[in-house]
């Protein structure tokens, strides 16, 4: 518990948005229940205390089986925010916390993969009656929820934090990129440059692991089922194959999709001895484990989150079971990259308290100008000024 304070206290000294937000917006929630899910660790456990701060009612579970730090989770629930979620390879009890955090009756939810609303929308419909709506952190949690619109099942607004600029342009690019790498070296203690390293999907994801994996030395194969991302991924000076044929002579693969089985398991015979294989995507479907699992001739834990197979007479290593590598086995993203992101989502929630009763049940694309007030705040924090347009520039740009 001592530990978890001392991460909370940590990351609190560089969250300057988080910690402007609590001023200026002091009193804003007045009692009102919010219900989180996210992956609980010393950021997002000061997200819920900046929450707090601002007059709400906090209830917090993990949003990933492996994601949660028991000991954040048990300081947390000493700034009086009430706390379920463990860390676990269970997923009944992953499931039972999310049920939890619904049993208090959330008025607004704060939502990373979409989980939490899938079983609100799913399973505990008598619920949405006390939501006013949805902050939803991630690509995959937006597209869930994009699902449940196109079918007629969305039953409250919903405001798309993902698709952000000040989210996605840095959060799942830099963040991303950074903390892969720092899960993927602490873990393994191997070196990348020179590797073959493959990054499977060229989204905003796959684009920073890619550009790091560059960084650090190591020669990148991107695989891609869309024709457009795959020239991209061409032109930033990365080889492009399939993964059929990436699969042969790759030394590490990162998985960054979002789509089941991106890697097969014909891919995973053909892997050269020694292969190490993490996942970047939000759920644990992109490595096929559970065909590793039963077709294994040997199994052995290799290092501390790192799971070794013997398969074929032939070594493949797996960090932390498939799961999002750089939590299930990492700290996540750096401080400040989640300063800009859950200053975002803190905003989102503002926004929504305020105009839900103006707001139609379907997916929002974030505020421009709440994506401008934190770039605008962020500056400020680093001490930055830029250029205006002066009024003959705006007169101009109006101009044909």
């Amino acid at each position: 518990m001592e530990s978890g304070r001392k991460k909370i206290e940590w990351v609190s000294n560089f969250m300057p948005l988080l910690n402007y937000l609590k001023k200026e917006y002091k009193g804003v929630f007045n009692g009102t229940k919010i219900g989180m899910a996210i992956h609980l660790e010393a950021k997002t456990a000061y997200l819920a205390i900046t929450l707090k701060e601002l007059g709400a009612d906090v209830f917090v579970t993990g949003c990933n089986p492996l994601s949660t730090q028991d000991d954040v989770a048990a300081a947390l629930s000493e700034y009086g925010i009430t706390v379920h979620a463990k860390r676990t390879h269970d997923e009944k009890i992953y499931f039972n916390n999310l049920n939890k955090v619904l049993d208090h009756e959330p008025e607004l939810i704060l939502d990373d993969g979409a989980d939490l609303s899938v079983i609100l929308h799913t399973e505990r419909t008598e619920l949405l009656k006390n939501v006013k709506g949805i902050s939803e952190e991630t690509t995959t949690g937006v597209r869930r929820l994009l699902n449940l619109q196109e079918k007629g099942l969305l039953k409250v607004p919903v405001i798309a934090v993902n698709n952000a600029k000040m989210k996605h342009f840095f959060d799942n690019r830099y963040g991303t990129g950074q903390s892969t790498w720092d899960s993927i070296m602490r873990n393994t203690n191997t070196l990348i440059a020179g590797k073959n390293v493959v990054v499977a999907g060229y989204g905003w994801c796959g684009r920073g692991i890619a550009m790091r994996a560059k960084g650090l030395g190591a020669n990148v194969i991107v695989t891609e089922v869309d024709p457009i991302k795959a020239i991209e991924a061409l032109m930033d000076g990365f080889n492009v194959m399939k993964m059929s044929e990436a699969a042969k002579i790759a030394d590490i693969v990162v998985t960054s999709t979002g789509v089941k089985d991106v890697v097969k398991y014909e891919d995973i015979l053909n892997m050269k001895n020694g292969v190490i294989l993490a996942n970047a995507g939000h759920f644990n479907v992109e490595i096929p484990i559970e065909k590793i699992e039963k077709n294994a001739e040997k199994t052995f834990e290799a290092r501390e989150n790192v799971k070794g197979y013997i398969i074929n007479g032939k070594k493949i290593f797996v960090i932390g079971e498939g799961r999002l590598v750089n939590l299930a086995a990492g700290d996540g993203h750096p401080i400040e990259i989640m300063d800009l992101s859950f200053a975002l989502q803190t905003l989102s929630l503002i926004y929504i308290h305020k105009n839900y009763k103006n707001l139609e049940n379907k997916v929002y694309q974030y505020p421009e100008e709440l994506d401008e007030k934190v770039a605008t705040l962020k500056l400020k924090s680093l001490g930055i000024e830029i250029d205006k347009l002066s009024e003959e520039q705006k007169e101009y740009l109006k101009g044909y």
